[in-house]
């Protein structure tokens, strides 16, 4: 495994449930701030094999990025269980439940 691969893998578990990172924060914190689309590749590819928390990760705005069919009632659904809660358009409050000290950014 690549080592970003790997720091990827790492942040993406430290996440704590009922809190959020953006693909961009994951990147960042894991050495690469311009690699958001790595994370979601790297999401895609390892979520099942490695148990990773893969529903903690939002975009930059709050939002769930994937649409219906692509999971993103489930994940919605897994966030609420974990105590997250979705403002108006469906927006999680970054400033409330962003994991990591620069989370609202």
């Amino acid at each position: 495994m690549a080592p970003f691969t790997r720091a990827v893998v790492k942040t993406i578990r430290s996440i704590p449930p009922g809190r959020v990172m953006s693909y961009g924060q994951v990147a960042a914190a894991s050495g690469s701030p311009r690699g958001a689309r790595q994370v979601a590749r790297i999401l895609h590819s390892l979520s099942r094999k490695y148990g990773l928390p893969w529903h903690r990760v939002v975009n930059i705005r709050g939002e769930i990025a994937l649409d219906e069919n692509g999971g993103g009632g489930e994940q919605q659904a897994r966030l609420e269980a974990e105590g997250v809660e979705f403002g108006l358009g469906g927006r999680i409050d970054l400033k409330r439940y962003g994991h990591g000290a620069d989370a609202s950014e």
